[in-house]
């Protein structure tokens, strides 16, 4: 559903008093309701309302809202700001299809030769490589870079080569260029893909987190990555550069960790906010068992004692039991 825009601040008080909806604590956007233990949840962005629950739920409180503000009934989401929205009788289905065609279209690619991965198997080689390349039109290089962020967001498997590709906008050489059409190239052949979330899957809450120890070349930072999966497909996901160069495996990996455990207090937030049950202890997969044993030691040693402050965020979290760390093989 759609509304006139100056209508939106009215609207929230209407949601939260007359239909009576509850805010999420979480995300000031997000308003739940449970009737007769059925739930439904609204999604209040910019002029734009979306409604998930039991069918008859929905009709009532799309009723309600259109007697108080004008309003056009869109019906099932299908497409919202570049995002394609398949909604199966036993899945959903969200993907970027069109938009994926929209950007080979505009940086003439749809004719390319598809590719099997992302991006070759050593990025490391940009910094190396960049030196004796000529320099490539900037302009051009920040709008592909741009429209493949956006990408993102339902392409997780781009997110690395898009985060170390984003770190040359200021001034990038052709070998930079040749590695983001390596990316096209490898969309070109999986235009399809997206996320696909099962309506029979269990609902658990678990996070993966990795770092790679001094990858960058030019500042020997790690860059840290993890994403949460809620029960068949991921909710959320993230690639980044640490903010100081760690001086072993294992405080790269912590470092990596405690990032994750900022997003997992959020997270269950958000869910107990709207499901009323804790989501407590959440499953932190690592691939280094250092960085498990620091989590769980409350001693200060020569190895970690020189970590920021901030960065024990997951030792807290570990003592109180709302996280747990796990081993997992880097094989697996």
């Amino acid at each position: 559903m759609v509304s006139n825009r100056p209508l939106v601040l009215g609207m929230k008080e209407l949601i939260s008093t007359s239909l009576g909806f509850c805010k999420n604590d979480a995300d000031s956007n997000i308003y739940f309701k449970v009737s007769n233990d059925e739930m439904l949840i609204l999604v209040l962005y910019v002029d734009g309302l979306f409604l998930t629950g039991k069918d008859e739920l929905i009709i009532r409180c799309k009723k309600e809202l259109a007697s108080e503000f004008e309003m056009k009934d869109l019906g099932l989401m299908h497409y919202f700001l570049g995002l394609e929205v398949w909604q199966r009788s036993n899945e959903i289905f969200p993907s970027q299809g069109m938009y994926t065609i929209d950007i080979l279209k505009r940086f003439r690619m749809m004719d390319c030769k598809p590719m099997s991965t992302p991006m070759e198997s050593n990025l490391k080689k940009l910094s190396v490589s960049a030196a004796n390349s000529d320099f490539a039109d900037p302009s051009k290089y920040k709008q592909l870079i741009g429209s493949l962020m956006y990408l993102v967001n339902t392409r997780p498997n781009i997110c690395y080569v898009v985060n170390a590709l984003s770190q040359f906008m200021s001034m990038p050489k052709h070998v930079h260029l040749v590695a983001a059409k390596h990316i096209l190239r490898y969309l070109r052949g999986t235009v399809g893909y997206g996320l696909k979330y099962p309506l029979k899957s269990p609902i658990t809450l678990e996070s993966y987190s990795d770092a790679d120890w001094a990858g960058s070349v030019k500042d020997r930072k790690s860059t840290s990555g993890f994403f949460f999966n809620l029960g068949s497909a991921v909710i959320s996901w993230a690639c980044r550069k640490q903010s100081s160069v760690a001086l072993s495996t294992a405080e790269a990996e912590y470092i990596a960790a405690s990032v994750a455990s900022r997003e997992a207090v959020w997270l269950c937030k958000l869910l107990a906010g709207l499901f009323g049950q804790p989501w407590e202890p959440i499953v932190f997969h690592c691939d280094n068992q250092s960085c498990i044993k620091m989590s769980v030691n409350p001693v200060f040693h020569d190895r970690s004692k020189h970590v920021e402050t901030h960065y024990h965020f997951i030792r807290d979290m570990v003592q109180r039991g709302a996280i747990q760390l796990k081993y997992v093989s880097t094989d697996e």
